[in-house]
């Protein structure tokens, strides 16, 4: 057997490998509550997962990151900012739903250039039976474009993606996993970069403070890099205001974050980030 033969085997394994710790992960999140109670409108409007249409727009800047050095050399900076437009459509079956989830942002790096990112989409599958009124459990296929080589990657992307919440009382909890992989031959690629995009897990937990007010984690996404086996872990506070109503509600809030977990990351450590944020949601029937 050929050295490239190997190598492809060997890539195959570990992308298996890799697919199965995901689904795993998910199904490790299917102790499901039985209790058939409503969610309230407010964590319904936090809510992503929600059977709903949602239209989201959101502004973030990145002062300044860590300067520190990684195996020897200068940690590279991220970008200086972002501006992002987010719209979900649901689609709503006798015995499912189908929450596609399409993401697009612009970005400018440090250097001054701009240009759009690699665009995501996401389509969120809910059983009926994954959803228990309160929160519920999804999984779906995820498909990122090609962006501006200038800010982003000039290729295509695909990979798996799965999210569960709930909400008991004041408190609005869950989790979102994607795993992506670059739609590139990898024994085309140099040994210090792998066709396998790092394991992103974001929860995020929140607290109503009463009126629509509420506090939160933000949008805290880990990372961890299946070829060097190391993890980068933000930290962040989320403040923000819901505006329930009948037929829409907005939801409108501020971000901060930082980096908790960083020294070993082969990437951009943010020190400083604020993010805004204006959601409106719109409940299918209304």
């Amino acid at each position: 057997m050929s050295f490239l033969a190997v190598s492809d085997l060997e890539s195959r394994r570990c992308r298996c490998q890799e697919i199965l710790v995901l689904l795993a992960l998910l199904l490790c999140l299917l102790s499901l509550p039985s209790r058939a109670a409503e969610q309230d409108a407010v964590s319904k409007a936090m809510d992503s997962t929600a059977t709903q249409w949602s239209f989201q727009f959101a502004y973030q800047t990145m002062p300044d990151y860590y300067s520190d050095d990684v195996n020897g050399e200068p940690r590279t900076p991220g970008f200086d900012d972002y501006v992002q437009a987010r719209i979900v459509t649901p689609l709503v079956f006798d015995n499912f739903t189908i929450l596609p989830r399409f993401t697009l942002r612009h970005y400018e790096n440090q250097a001054g250039e701009s240009g759009i990112g690699n665009s995501e989409l996401f389509g969120l599958i809910i059983p009926k039976s994954w959803d228990w009124g309160t929160g519920r459990m999804g999984l779906g296929p995820l498909v990122t474009l090609p962006g501006n080589d200038k800010v982003a990657r000039d290729e295509w992307g695909y990979g798996l993606a799965g999210a569960i919440v709930n909400s008991s009382g004041k408190w609005f909890y869950g989790l979102l996993l994607t795993q992506s992989w670059r739609a590139v031959d990898p024994l085309m690629l140099n040994p210090t970069e792998s066709d396998t995009n790092p394991l992103g897990i974001a929860p995020f937990l929140n607290y109503q403070l009463g009126n629509g007010w509420y506090v939160g984690n933000g949008d805290m996404v880990v990372r961890y890099d299946w070829k060097t086996k190391d993890w980068y872990v933000p930290i962040g506070v989320r403040f923000g205001k819901v505006l329930a109503r009948e037929k829409g509600s907005w939801n409108i809030y501020g971000e901060y974050q930082t980096s908790l977990i960083y020294k070993d990351w082969q990437g951009s450590a943010v020190k400083n980030s604020y993010r805004i944020n204006v959601t409106y949601t719109i409940p299918v029937g209304s």
